[in-house]
């Protein structure tokens, strides 16, 4: 291709002097932005924002009383991260002397932060890469090794060691960045313009705290794009609204199906795009299907409790469900702390007598909290003396703890990389559903937080001496209906060895458990027609069997656990009788609690 203007393919001064100006003027106006933003942070007591000293001054006590008893041990610390140090830096001198502008010899395992090539080829890069890694490993290997910690200060210390360490890897710094720096020379300073950008409107949207975007808040609408399949709501009270879905099939199981979701987040993760929908599945599988969608409390709801969940939620939906279709029975689903509640519920009811429950349903539910997994490094008197001081002044747990907290579970996924994305590179959110759901979350009221954590999370009262729910002391022995658990295999919030400690201590004569591959919402939010992630299942009884030694049992099957779940549910559903319209209802699925709407 020829041409015969000698300035095409570049720009004239003129325009590269109008763009820098008018990047400086944005930057001027961001700059303002940010600082006004930044001074309108919330005040947050310490105790939310890190482990309290004590952690860390047991560390230190012990650390110290290992240098005196066990100096040897330090000094063979120090030697090998000497000496790798210095043999890697000698290795860049001579290269550097031998007039050889490339990386030495780079033996250190793959690590997604560092995917680039620069950071494999790149001299520079490349030195500055091996020497963090080496640094982590030291630091590591030095807290692996600390004696006389308790085995929970042991793995919290871990924990916010690792915290620390990942938070200084180069990748999340502009000068050590190589592919930020690239896109700034390539774009002539635009992508961190934008950067800034994204930065700003992040802290303006938090009330001053950094809590990057993970996906495009305009790219989805619940009700138009997310949450559709069809129905009506059937019912309304202050904690919840009932959704009655529309059938998809002329006949249905005769027994039906209420969901309850989790009130951390909203019901519509069971029902985000039509070809991840369980909702739309299970109804295409002939099931009267009933979800609840919680309220995002306010500091109203401030004296609300798991008693008042118990009963305004799980008995109210359960009588609403029976009435509505002329049923003595109901199938039960609870996911996450809504299975932890509807376990709870059930016992409740036996001790009642009250038998509207054919069987349950847990999908990555905790009943047993004696092992508490990655997110027990947050349940100690530190942190959960702060929930409380935040709780008794505002009334409620704002969503924005909450979310904060199971990111840094898995910080370089959910905070680091989506920041150095967003504020570096200039890239604009991800239109991800998932993503979407995630950063949706609710409020908690504050009698109920304090109750589930103090009472289920620290003292674990269910699977000890008894949990008082509704004027009864319950136990995990109390739950005697068929049960059907899902855990999954990577969950960073509810381990799956945890979850079946608590269906093995059921009562239950008759138990399902089956192991999902992928984590906490890929795990469950797995349909069939993508054969993404398969599952375990084992014949042997859990009775006599700890979950390692019936994890060796097991049979892996590719594919969804969903069909799997169907035959189960099934034989506990009943005969087909014709099929059930909600009728006109309050008014259309999704509901306005889940919009947050205050009226229709």
């Amino acid at each position: 291709m020829t041409t015969d203007d000698p300035s095409a393919g570049t720009e004239l001064p003129g325009a590269n002097l109008e763009r820098m100006n008018a990047n400086l003027a944005r930057v001027e106006e961001l700059t303002e932005r940010l600082v006004s933003a930044v001074s309108r942070k919330r005040r947050i007591d310490p105790n939310l924002q890190g482990p309290g000293h004590e952690l860390y001054m047991k560390a230190a006590a012990a650390y110290v009383s290992e240098v005196l008893h066990n100096p040897s041990k330090l000094i063979e610390h120090q030697v090998a991260y000497w000496g790798k140090a210095l043999k890697h830096y000698v290795e860049a001198q001579q290269a550097l002397a031998r007039g050889t502008l490339q990386a030495p010899p780079d033996e250190t395992p793959h690590d997604a932060r560092f995917s680039n090539p620069l950071w494999k080829t790149h001299p520079y890069f490349n030195f500055v890469k091996q020497q963090y890694l080496m640094n982590a490993e030291a630091i590591g290997r030095a807290v692996d090794d600390i004696e006389g910690l308790d085995p929970v200060d042991a793995k919290r210390l871990k924990y916010f060691t690792r915290q620390i360490v990942d938070l200084f890897s180069p990748s999340n710094f502009l000068g050590t960045n190589p592919e930020a720096l690239a896109r700034a020379v390539e774009t002539e300073g635009q992508s961190l313009v934008d950067g800034l950008e994204n930065l700003v409107r992040d802290i303006e949207a938090n009330e001053g705290e950094v809590l990057v975007s993970l996906a495009d808040k305009n790219a989805f609408q619940v009700g138009a794009n997310l949450g559709t399949a069809p129905g009506k709501v059937v019912f309304r009270n202050r904690l919840m609204e009932l959704i009655q879905y529309t059938p998809d099939t002329d006949e249905v199981h005769a027994t039906p199906l209420i969901i309850f979701p989790p009130w951390i987040n909203k019901f519509y993760v069971l029902d985000l795009t039509p070809q991840k929908s369980m909702i739309r599945w299970l109804v295409g599988q002939g099931y009267t299907v009933f979800v609840v969608s919680w309220v995002n409390p306010d500091a109203s709801y401030a004296e609300v409790g798991l008693d008042d969940y118990v009963q305004e939620g799980y008995l109210a939906a359960i009588g609403e469900a029976k009435a509505l279709t002329g049923e003595d029975k109901v199938n039960v689903a609870g996911y996450c702390i809504a299975g932890t509640t509807l376990a709870l519920t059930l016992a409740l009811m036996r001790k009642r007598g009250d038998n509207s429950v054919r069987s349950a349903t847990f999908f990555t539910t905790l009943t047993d909290f004696s092992d508490q997994g990655e997110v027990g490094v947050f349940l100690d008197d530190d942190f959960v003396d702060g929930i409380e001081r935040e709780v008794t002044e505002k009334g409620y747990l704002d969503s924005f703890f909450m979310s904060r907290t199971f990111s840094y579970l898995r910080s370089n996924d959910l905070i680091y990389r989506p920041a150095i994305r967003s504020y570096m590179m200039g890239e604009a959110p991800p239109a991800f559903d998932l993503l979407f759901w995630n950063s949706d979350s609710t409020n908690l009221p504050a009698k109920m937080v304090i109750e589930y954590l103090r009472g289920l999370c620290q003292q674990d009262r269910f699977a000890r001496d008894g949990f008082e729910i509704c004027g009864e002391s319950v136990r995990l022995s109390d739950v005697r209906v068929p049960v059907c658990a899902v855990a999954c295999e990577t969950d960073h919030i509810a381990a799956w060895a945890s979850s079946y400690e608590g269906v093995r201590q059921m009562g239950a004569r008759s138990r399902l458990f089956i192991l999902s591959q992928s984590g906490h919402i890929a795990g469950i939010v797995n349909p069939p027609g993508r054969r993404k992630y398969g599952h375990y299942v084992s014949d042997a009884p859990m009775a006599g069997l700890d979950a390692e030694d019936w994890r060796a049992t097991t049979t892996f099957h590719e594919g969804s656990w969903w069909p799997r779940w169907d035959d189960w549910l099934k034989r506990r559903s009943g005969r087909k009788v014709p099929a059930r319209d909600p009728g006109k209802g309050l008014c259309d699925a999704p509901g306005i609690y889940v919009t947050g709407e205050k009226d229709i």
